[in-house]
């Protein structure tokens, strides 16, 4: 088989299936904006809907791992072409991992909807929710397009997400403080807010992994980070998978 026939067959896998990525990735755009919004009206119908996308953006990371590992199997790629496939596994990875926030998220508001509300929580939570959904589609963009600067402009943009959600977690201190009985909603808002900081994460990754597809290497600098706050929600965030 010819060189060039190699590298045409490689080219048609890889870019099957990182149209497989971009799938995801509007998916999870939606979740995000879903969840947010079902939050916000008080939704429950739309925010079981979102809980429900959460099987179709699993079925896809499985079906972007199973190609990837198929062209390097049958392809045996190039350094560089090798760095493409890697990528996309990561970043499926991470897409995959935001949708499961989401939908913790949505799967939060189903029982939020019982209480009462937490006056301007859920309008805070759908700006947080907001900038994390256009670092998303930003560092898509910047995937699709190989653009290192777009990256490295999302991987920044992490640090007002922090601070989003650490101004949320002194908010809802107070809301507590003034009234026990918004203890319990809180509680909740606090770990959709840390699920979401939690997604800013994840998008940076993805931001990185361009960086890298890119340029070669990975960011050489620790970003700044603004988380903080004393809480985390590791074992939270990852229930349900």
């Amino acid at each position: 088989m010819s060189e060039k026939h190699i590298l045409g067959a490689y080219d048609r896998d890889l870019e099957a299936v990182q149209a497989n990525i971009m799938k995801m990735g509007g998916l999870v755009e939606a979740a995000i904006n879903g969840s947010a919004k079902a939050l916000a009206t008080r939704d429950r119908e739309l925010a079981e809907r979102i809980v429900q996308t959460d099987k179709r953006v699993d079925a896809l990371e499985e079906e972007v791992n199973q190609e990837a590992a198929r062209v390097i199997a049958l392809r045996a790629p190039t350094a560089s072409d090798l760095r493409a496939v890697l990528a996309v596994i990561h970043i499926a990875t991470n897409l995959e991992r935001c949708g499961d926030y989401a939908k913790n998220l949505a799967k939060r508001t189903t029982v939020l909807v019982e209480m009462p509300q937490v006056e301007g929580a859920a309008n805070s939570i759908r700006r947080m929710a907001r900038e994390v959904e256009l670092m998303l589609k930003d560092v898509l963009d910047a995937y699709i397009q190989r653009d290192s600067e777009l990256a490295e402009q999302v991987r920044a943009r992490d640090l007002d997400v922090d601070q989003m959600y650490n101004a949320l977690f002194r908010e809802f201190l107070t809301h507590m403080m003034e009234d026990p009985r918004n203890i319990t909603a809180c509680m909740h808002l606090h770990f959709i807010a840390k699920n979401i900081e939690r997604m800013g994460d994840h998008v940076t990754s993805i931001a990185e992994q361009v960086i890298y597809l890119v340029t070669g290497e990975f960011p050489g600098e620790t970003r700044p980070k603004g988380d903080t706050t004393p809480f985390t929600a590791g074992g939270e965030t990852d229930a349900g998978k």
